[in-house]
């Protein structure tokens, strides 16, 4: 097991110790000590966070499959992003668990994982993978409707930025870029400057999760 808090890491070995099924061989801080316990210990299971120092559990995955190790990772999470979910999906795990569950839920999550078959719930991973595909056909719209400078322009006005300020910086005339914001306002149907930032920084965190 792996998780960079020491109390999860207690309630853990607690829990399973009590179910006569498992021996918890190895406990672990970050994601390089998991690394190097599986490749020592070749454990059935590896029960890991996601977001750990030292490699994350994404970046544990990613090892076990380069380097062919059968250890099956069942991935424990405060919270996920739609992309960790279809990342982890997509990599071979077996199981994806969020650490509000109930314990005997994670029990059985365990024991199903044992028996060589997977945990992850359809309409989480679907929906997940779903949000992920709008994600990307958002992205693609804004970048068929907007040149790259206009959408250059969109992000810097954004910002706060004045006209004359994104002028400088991208080393045009104040004129040019309200030749843009005209063009930008016509396109994606916006009338003012608050209204194109509200929309720009849905296009910024869209990015961020793709």
């Amino acid at each position: 097991m792996a998780d960079d808090h020491p109390v999860v890491l207690g309630g853990l070995i607690t829990l399973l110790n009590e179910d006569k099924t498992f021996k918890v061989v190895a406990t672990c801080g970050n994601g390089a000590e998991a690394i190097n316990a599986i490749r020592a210990l070749k454990p059935d299971l590896a029960l890991l966070d996601v977001n750990m120092p030292a490699l994350n559990g994404l970046q544990v995955q990613k090892t076990l499959n380069a380097e062919n190790l059968p250890t099956r990772v069942c991935f424990l999470a405060a919270s996920l992003t739609d992309r960790e979910i279809v990342d982890a999906a997509a990599q071979g795990a077996f199981g994806i668990i969020l650490k509000e569950s109930a314990p005997d839920t994670l029990i059985t999550c365990l024991h199903t994982i044992a028996a060589g078959k997977k945990w992850l719930p359809a309409n989480f991973v679907e929906g997940a993978s779903e949000r992920q595909r709008e994600h990307h056909a958002q992205i693609a719209k804004v970048s068929d409707l907007l040149s790259p400078r206009e959408i250059e322009i969109m992000l810097k006005v954004a910002e706060g930025f004045s006209n004359k300020q994104v002028g400088r910086q991208l080393n045009i005339t104040e004129g040019t870029v309200k030749m843009h914001l005209h063009s930008i306002y016509q396109k994606i149907q916006v009338t003012n400057r608050t209204s194109l930032a509200n929309f720009a920084m849905a296009y910024r965190d869209r990015l961020a999760a793709s």
